[in-house]
């Protein structure tokens, strides 16, 4: 086979997550209702059920590894960078920690993953809002579910599923007391929003502001590494 066609079976054939078959079987039932009213609309309806399946696609992603790596969460795009206090939920305390939120769109895979080795001690969920997620008081505001892991050297690190303007449902798979690794899928939130990550004190992340990334694979930050912020721009 050759390499342009291994590429295009990527994108044609994709593994969907179970939590997508309820919304992809009530899809293709609503476009064969459609389709005995008007042929037209079953089309419609149709487009609409593939476009559920590919919003629920699940990928296998290859994930560094090295102990101390921090990888992203979510996949999309670096919204915010910069301190802010971890959710009062994970008594973490008040003082500011550097913070890498993660827009996701509607276009983004939805799979959310562990970003660190480590142990969970504490998962919060936390009634609120439905701003649009990328805005910086959608931390605070939004319906959201805090998770606070604890490292091997005795640090933690923080990570929050926000829902956003048109996301109405997080799921979290975690649970207090459970060992996790890096990479390992958790949870996702439906239909546009945001993912939080907090760096322990002193550490800066390897991602820009602007940049996109991608679940399970993206280096956000290296518990090792002195060096400083990173900048970017648009080439």
């Amino acid at each position: 086979m050759q390499a342009h066609e291994i590429s295009l079976t990527k994108y044609l054939w994709f593994p969907v997550n179970r939590e997508g078959w309820p919304f992809v079987a009530l899809f293709a039932v609503a476009a064969l209702l459609l389709g005995q009213l008007w042929e037209p609309l079953g089309w419609l309806g149709a487009i609409l059920t593939c476009w559920c399946a590919w919003f629920f696609r699940d990928p296998d992603r290859v994930t560094p590894v090295r102990d101390g790596l921090v990888i992203s969460p979510a996949d999309g795009v670096v919204q915010l960078l910069g301190m802010a206090p971890p959710p009062p939920e994970l008594d973490m305390g008040e003082a500011p920690l550097m913070r890498v939120s993660v827009f996701m769109s509607v276009f983004s895979v939805h799979i959310n993953r562990v970003p660190v080795d480590g142990k969970v001690v504490r998962t919060a969920y936390q009634p609120g809002k439905f701003l649009d997620a990328s805005l910086d008081k959608a931390s605070s505001d939004n319906e959201r579910m805090s998770v606070r892991l604890a490292l091997a050297d005795g640090r933690d690190v923080a990570f929050v599923q926000i829902a956003g303007l048109v996301a109405r449902r997080i799921k979290c798979d975690l649970k207090d007391g459970q060992e996790v690794r890096a990479g390992q899928r958790f949870g996702l939130i439906r239909f546009g929003s945001r993912v939080d990550v907090y760096l322990p004190e002193g550490v800066q992340p390897l991602v820009a502001l602007g940049q996109s990334i991608i679940a399970g694979e993206t280096v956000l930050a290296d518990l090792a590494s002195a060096e400083g912020p990173r900048q970017g721009e648009v080439r």
